[in-house]
């Protein structure tokens, strides 16, 4: 799933690559995937592309006339084409969800992988219209965004630090794989709940967390979207690396799964050597 930091480099490309630059047509392609009836898709016909910006994981595409926003979801992605294909797309015979043809000959699609569906696309007046833009709390990368600030969004939450990393109408931008990047640098369980963490936790969590998204989104910076994917899963050090050896201690990197993701984290950096259990094996049991 695109997070934070990928959603980031590919606005650096894309407000740097669109400026000035016309949608000439938006052509749909899967009718579920596209939010809004109002503005209509038509009104992105003919007009100028003045910015973009990111809003938590999503991608706010400002123009002379409406906004085009989208969110990547679990398994979508922006395909660019410095020479926008001329082939006919088929709608519901392709992972296209959405092709933007502009005004220099080139373009791009919205496409996602897989059978479950989540990519949408908004064409809005403004981009609060967007419900799920409207619910996003703070942005970690925020400069008036304090550790105090922090603590206090975590103060008296008896939920899992993990999903309250993930929760974006608490913390905007976080997803599966940079929580459990961040909960690593910090050494903590990311089953500890967060209203029981100390000071010294909260700081130590939120020096991991601006840290490590720092760090991503400076990797990310300047690559094509092509590249982006590839840039992330490298920079990993526990997600995605189960059985793999952790970078700091050596021990190995254990997984926990659940219905339709896991997490990971090694023992010895954040559990105190407990192993953690993985839900799939404790239903077999039952």
């Amino acid at each position: 799933m695109p997070e934070m930091p990928e959603v980031q480099g590919l606005v650096d490309f894309l407000g740097e690559r669109l400026a000035g630059v016309r949608i000439e047509r938006a052509t749909v392609a899967n009718i579920a995937a596209l939010k809004t009836y109002d503005p209509p898709i038509e009104a992105l016909k003919g007009v100028e592309i003045t910015g973009a910006t990111r809003r938590g994981k999503f991608v706010d595409l400002s123009t002379t006339g409406p906004h085009l926003v989208f969110h990547l979801a679990k398994a979508g992605w922006l395909r660019w084409y410095d020479a926008l294909p001329q082939t006919l797309i088929r709608p519901g015979k392709t992972p296209i969800a959405l092709r933007v043809a502009l005004s220099d000959g080139a373009g791009f699609d919205l496409t996602e992988a897989g059978t479950k569906k989540s990519l949408a696309y908004y064409v809005v007046r403004d981009p609060a219209d967007v419900p799920g833009i409207a619910r996003l709390g703070p942005d970690p990368l925020d400069p008036s965004f304090t550790r105090d600030d922090f603590a206090a969004l975590l103060a008296g939450r008896r939920t899992q630090i993990k999903g309250v990393l993930r929760d974006q109408s608490i913390i905007a931008g976080v997803g599966n794989a940079y929580s459990d990047e961040i909960l690593h640098a910090a050494k903590m369980s990311p089953y500890a709940l967060a209203s029981s963490l100390s000071d010294d936790d909260v700081t130590r969590l939120f020096e991991a967390m601006t840290e490590t998204l720092r760090d991503a989104v400076a990797a990310a910076s300047g690559k094509p979207p092509a590249d982006l994917k590839d840039a992330k899963r490298r920079g990993m050090q526990v997600h995605g690396r189960r059985g793999e050896a952790c970078p700091v201690c050596g021990d190995e990197v254990r997984s926990v799964f659940f219905a339709d993701n896991s997490l990971e984290y090694c023992p010895t950096c954040q559990t105190g050597g407990k192993i953690l259990a993985d839900r799939r094996l404790s239903r077999l049991l039952k």
